[in-house]
């Protein structure tokens, strides 16, 4: 076994994009496997929802794509995050969709299908209300015209029109019947410009379970497909039918007897009340733990639940195992999708973050495991 390990169960992911596509109510179904799949590992995962029928893939950063590229996925891959000075052409190069918010970033576009000698394809982004990446409102014109000229001129070809819930994990959110509503304002703007796309996209995990009228052509699932509920409201992993993915564990690398009153880790911020056991776990906030999680965190050794004692260290962490049957080498389970073990859910409550943060927070010096 390596220092830390990240178990990655592929039967989970491929039962968990079955059950999201089923809800999905026939709309294709996009695998966002953006930030390292979610920290289950780009590459990997992207194979597991292509095999499991995903009809595209969805990354942030060109990086990503082209990532997957050169490992050889050849299925459809939309990039949507970029900066000005980037070099698009590979990704046109390579058959990569490109999302585009703005005549800026549509004209960046255009160089780079000039310089690959090839017609980019593209999703429109709108901003529908969530303040952030996307075309607003008073711009949409504007970028539907230049867009109109660019296609009857052969140079790009219109996969998609897209948005991006602002509450999508919020059943019956008063802001996605807005946003539904400025989206098709938006979709008829785009029809009577002679824009008809193959696929219109709203809904991301949360649309997905919530609010089947976000559907439209084709959904967008992350974090769900994962195993994870995509926040409190919608439900819990169990109540959703969803299988968390991911165990992280490691293993005890020391355990010493210390007195009463003992200081563990930095700044002495949790004291030994009685003569113990303190076990040393070799994993860290350079590995994902969050310092924030200091004194609270919950892990498992053996079938035993204890907390971290102390500061999250870069490296370490203390548990205080008072009498328990702990010796150096056992394994510790830090948190995972079994019943009776802590789970992403738990150390997001902990900490004040949601478990997207915990997942994709786990680094590459852990290594991933596909069993």
């Amino acid at each position: 076994m390596n220092r830390a390990e990240a178990i990655i169960d592929p039967g989970a992911i491929r039962d968990n994009i079955a059950l999201l596509r089923a809800r999905a109510l026939g709309a294709d179904f996009m695998a966002v496997v953006k930030a390292n799949g979610y920290g289950h590992g780009i590459v990997p995962v992207a194979g597991i929802a292509v095999e499991s029928g995903a009809d595209c893939l969805g990354v942030a950063y060109p990086s990503e794509a082209m990532q997957l590229r050169e490992a050889g996925v050849d299925a459809p891959i939309l990039a949507w995050l970029y900066t000005p000075q980037e070099d698009l052409a590979p990704l046109v190069a390579s058959d990569v969709q490109i999302s585009v918010a703005s005549v800026g970033m549509l004209e960046q576009v255009l160089a780079a299908a000039a310089s690959a000698g090839a017609r980019a394809r593209i999703h429109m982004k709108l901003d529908t209300g969530l303040g952030r990446n996307g075309c607003p409102p008073s711009g949409w014109q504007r970028l539907l015209h230049r867009v109109r000229l660019a296609q009857d001129e052969g140079l790009v070809e219109v996969i998609g029109i897209w948005s991006h819930l602002v509450s999508g994990e919020e059943p019956g959110a008063a802001i996605t019947a807005e946003q539904i509503e400025a989206f098709e304002l938006g979709l008829h703007e785009a029809e009577r410009n002679g824009i008809v796309p193959r696929y219109r996209h709203l809904a991301n995990s949360g649309g997905v379970l919530n609010s089947p009228e976000t559907h439209y052509d084709m959904v967008r699932c992350g974090i769900a497909m994962y195993g994870l509920s995509p926040g409190p409201a919608t439900g819990t992993s169990a109540e959703l039918g969803l299988r968390p993915a991911m165990t992280l564990r490691s293993r005890i690398a020391l355990v010493k007897t210390v007195p009463a009153g003992q200081g563990v880790s930095y700044n002495h911020r949790y004291r030994t009340s009685r003569p113990t056991r303190l076990a040393l776990v070799p994993v860290g906030y350079g590995d994902g733990v969050p310092r924030a999680g200091s004194g609270k965190l919950p892990v498992l050794v053996g079938d035993q639940q204890v907390s971290v004692a102390g500061t999250v260290a870069m490296d370490q962490v203390v548990l205080d195992v008072g009498d328990l049957g702990v010796r150096s080498g056992d394994e510790v389970t830090l948190f995972g999708g079994a019943p009776g073990q802590p789970s992403a859910d738990d150390w997001a409550r902990l900490c004040g973050t949601i478990n997207y943060e915990i997942v994709t927070g786990i680094s590459a010096r852990v290594a991933r495991m596909y069993p």
